[in-house]
């Protein structure tokens, strides 16, 4: 495919139907809040759509805006998170927002690059969705997208490749709409001819879950949403990772220690 044809496919045309998802849903004034797409690219890191849909809604019924997830306790932002994987996104969330509590809208790349799990392109990502700014940034179905049309043939693909393209084909003018329809067609692609990001030098094939630390990781994090629990009710479950387990979760302040009770949450 050509150039011109591509940003014609991506173009935003007054037609095109994208993908119903929550955060995609703009404020009775037509605007975007800039939370709601925070939360959801924050839960859409390593997470696909359909589980993130869900919670997204039952997070956002829970903590609607930045100061009411700001002031919540941790331990129940992890309660909701429960489920989602990757526990530590969710503190991630808690501590960006009492950040970003403070900082004046809108909210700045800078004020967001500063907050501990957000990176350039979640930053970015969060201001083109929600101020239709077009800032440039990957991530797996851009990547699906271009290496689809553009390195069909090619075993492995660099950001740089991409890049170059990416810059000359997105629509300056209407850079949300390019962006859903990126997102859309890369799902459309891996849905339908498998997954083209791949040949990304940055692909990294996921480990599998079962029997996983992830996964026992999550499980102590579950048992600890039910409320405290004493070392010997947690090794119900016999794993010998389970201390290493518990130094991460508590070096990382999911989890604490009140005299021999863990609790879920920081102090």
């Amino acid at each position: 495919m050509d150039l011109p044809t591509f940003k014609k496919l991506i173009s935003h045309d007054g037609k095109r139907l994208f993908r119903d998802m929550p955060w995609r849903e703009s404020l009775p004034d037509g605007s975007y809040d800039p939370y709601r797409i925070l939360v959801s690219e924050v839960m859409l890191q390593q997470t696909q759509v359909p589980r993130v849909i869900p919670k997204f809604i039952a997070f956002i019924a829970v903590f609607p805006t930045v100061k009411s997830l700001a002031v919540a306790p941790l331990s129940d932002v992890l309660k909701l998170w429960s489920g989602l994987g990757y526990n530590r996104r969710a503190k991630y969330l808690h501590d960006a927002a009492q950040h970003l509590l403070n900082a004046a809208k809108p909210w700045s790349y800078d004020d967001l690059i500063a907050c501990k799990g957000i990176g350039p392109n979640t930053a970015k990502a969060v201001i083109v969705y929600t101020y239709d700014r077009p800032e440039i940034f990957i991530e797996t179905n851009i990547r699906t997208v271009f290496i689809h049309y553009f390195f069909k043939d090619k075993p492995a693909v660099s950001d740089k490749e991409i890049l170059e393209l990416h810059q000359h084909s997105l629509d300056s003018c209407n850079p949300r709409s390019c962006y859903w329809a990126l997102m859309d067609i890369g799902a459309y692609i891996k849905s339908t001819t498998g997954n083209a990001n791949t040949k990304s030098n940055t692909y990294k094939k996921q480990s599998k879950f079962e029997g996983s630390l992830r996964q026992h990781r999550g499980r102590v994090l579950k048992q600890l949403s039910d409320g405290p629990k004493k070392l010997d009710q947690l090794q119900a479950e016999n794993d010998p990772r389970l201390i290493s387990v518990l130094e991460q979760l508590e070096a990382e302040g999911l989890i604490h220690k009140s005299r021999s009770n863990y609790l879920i949450g920081n102090r």
